[in-house]
């Protein structure tokens, strides 16, 4: 068992590792959104371009979820229109080594499977 915070700020057990991980990061879109912005700071239609499936609601969903577990920083800044930026933290950057090895296994998988 492995002693971690859950998302209610409460002390939790998980089975293992693994587990944690995916609480932080797991979901359809929290991945891709990371991945999005491992180049840099993006502007959240800059985002919305980069994943065009995902809608409107969902995307302001992941990224207050990704900002309030301290995986990107969400910059605003004091002018009309307000301009707000996303970027990863030391938390999320520390992410991509993991999505970069699971990339590459997608990659092999679609080839073992003629996707």
């Amino acid at each position: 068992m492995v002693n971690q915070m859950n998302n209610n700020g409460e002390n939790g057990e998980y089975i293992c590792s693994v587990e944690a991980a995916i609480n932080e990061i797991g979901g359809k879109w929290k991945s891709l959104v990371l991945c999005s912005l491992k180049d840099g700071k993006l502007r959240f239609n800059e985002v919305n371009k980069k994943l065009p499936e995902i809608t409107q609601r969902m995307l302001t969903k992941t990224l207050r979820e990704l900002e309030k577990d301290k995986i990107i920083n969400r910059k605003v800044y004091a002018e009309v229109p307000p301009k707000v930026e996303y970027s990863l933290t030391p938390k999320g950057k520390s992410v991509l080594p993991i999505l970069d090895s699971l990339c590459e296994w997608g990659k092999k998988y679609c080839e073992y499977n003629e996707v």
